[in-house]
């Protein structure tokens, strides 16, 4: 009975022993190796000799970048190599990087930071354009950098190229670069994009010095005029070069060109279509209008449209544009912003007598310039076909429909709202009218018939418009 006991443990023991060498044979045959770590974005900096600046400058910033750059991201970086940063050092009259203020150093790093994985390839294939950095800039907006790949070279803001490109990483890829990218303000951004080489000889020459004025606090918002839109400025006002414009109207015309603040193209599509000011001076040393209006893309005075939206600097914002917007009189007002339609048809109506597109065009400085325009909706005009009792424009007698339109312009004043005042009397084309202001700017016709002024100062080169709803009336 002990023996046969015995003889089954054995057999059990020999089962167990059979079936581990089983096992171990078979994990002989089926070696599990874990798959390679690939290295992060500072892992790979850590052990490139040649980026040693970069690791001490992200150890040495604000905003703990090195464990930024080990999250996950992923990050495209522009790595500046050893060289760059004594360069840049050296430029900006720092001794060592700890005489960098680590504020500054955080945003230049981040300014060679781009969310996402950009390989050299995608670059290549769009050509040039704009990206945006991890870079804080005006009205705290990612700051955006200039790419351009002609020539088989990628570079950035036009100060530094890539000389290794496509280093993967586990969490982006990396780029080395042979220039630290500075934060640009408007005027590097200008100087970066060879697009704006026509705009950065204007600058330099117009009267002013606007190069330093753009290059100030700020913020600004400059619609840049592109190459083509002021090679037909030229043309169409008989210039043959830059050099053919008066510097004193070339200043004026720049400056028609920046607004104070830093408005983005979100902000003008929300307001949808408006005015605002801008630096420009009008009639009377006031500041001169911008009509607005995003109803088909992002245009300015009914004539320049933006092609490429919202390139931020530190200082301000940049919309490049296809035209040069030129110094608007009240006409160009008027054919700009599509509530005075009306106006402009019947300024304009065949039969007319009077010369009011001519005669309103004249420059301030010229008789019978400057003029205050008190200028009638298209639903004042609508209005007033019920109250004529006629069917449309057309309808209304030449002799009327000229003494009407007397009845809207004031010559040799530039009249702003802030000049009017209670049982004041305006002296029009037609006649005597009354302004009040109690309650609400208002105009009383000799007929007693009260128009509400609902917009005021459109400031013009030669005059200002103060937009009305109703159509004032000669004496019936």
């Amino acid at each position: 009975m002990k023996t046969l006991t015995a003889l089954k443990r054995f057999s059990a023991t020999l089962l167990i022993v059979l079936f581990i060498t089983s096992c171990s044979s078979d994990d002989d045959n089926n070696i599990y190796t874990p798959p390679a770590q690939q290295n992060n974005i500072v892992d790979l900096a850590l052990a490139t000799p040649e980026l040693s600046s970069l690791v001490a400058a992200l150890q040495a910033a604000d905003g703990d970048l090195v464990s930024v750059l080990q999250g996950s991201g992923p990050f495209t970086v522009l790595a500046p190599d050893n060289d760059a940063f004594a360069a840049f050092l050296s430029a900006n009259g720092f001794a060592s990087l700890n005489d960098v203020p680590t504020d500054v150093l955080s945003q230049i790093l981040l300014n060679h930071v781009i969310s996402g994985s950009v390989p050299s390839t995608a670059l290549v294939s769009q050509g040039d354009g704009y990206a945006s950095t991890n870079a804080t800039g005006a009205g705290g907006a990612s700051m955006s950098l200039y790419f351009n790949t002609a020539n088989n070279d990628v570079r950035f803001n036009n100060v530094s190229s890539v000389s290794t490109a496509d280093i993967e990483a586990s969490n982006g890829i990396i780029h080395i670069v042979d220039g630290v990218i500075g934060l640009p303000d408007v005027v590097d951004h200008a100087l970066a994009n060879s697009s704006f080489s026509n705009l950065v000889a204007a600058l330099g020459a117009a009267d002013g010095d606007l190069v330093s004025v753009l290059q100030g606090g700020g913020p600004f918002t400059v619609l840049a005029p592109v190459d083509a839109a002021f090679a037909n400025f030229l043309a169409d006002n008989g210039f043959s070069g830059l050099g053919d414009v008066p510097t004193d109207v070339l200043s004026q015309v720049l400056l028609n060109h920046v607004l104070a603040g830093a408005t983005f193209s979100t902000d003008l599509v929300n307001m949808g279509a408006g005015y605002t000011t801008t630096s420009a001076t009008g009639a009377g040393n006031n500041p001169m209008s911008l009509y607005f209006n995003t109803a088909d893309g992002v245009e300015f005075n009914g004539i320049s449209t933006v092609a490429i939206a919202d390139v931020v600097g530190t200082n301000g914002v940049i919309h490049a544009v296809d035209t040069v917007i030129g110094l608007p009189t009240v006409v160009d007002f008027a054919l700009a912003d599509p509530t005075f339609e009306t106006l402009v048809a019947a300024l304009t109506r065949d039969d007319l007598t009077f010369d009011y597109v001519g005669t309103l065009s004249t420059p301030n400085g010229t008789a019978p310039a400057p003029f205050t325009v008190f200028a009638p909706t298209n639903a004042a005009f609508g209005d007033l076909l019920t109250e004529l009792n006629v069917a449309t424009l057309g309808d209304i007698p030449e002799p009327t429909l000229k003494a009407t339109l007397d009845m809207h312009a004031v010559a040799g004043a530039n009249v702003r709202s802030s000049a009017l005042m209670d049982n004041m009397t305006v002296g029009t084309l037609g006649g005597n009218i009354t302004a009040n202001i109690t309650g609400g700017a208002t105009l009383t016709d000799a007929n007693g018939r009260v128009s509400n002024i609902i917009a005021v100062d459109v400031q013009a080169s030669n005059g200002v418009i103060h937009a009305i709803d109703k159509v004032v009336l000669p004496p019936l």
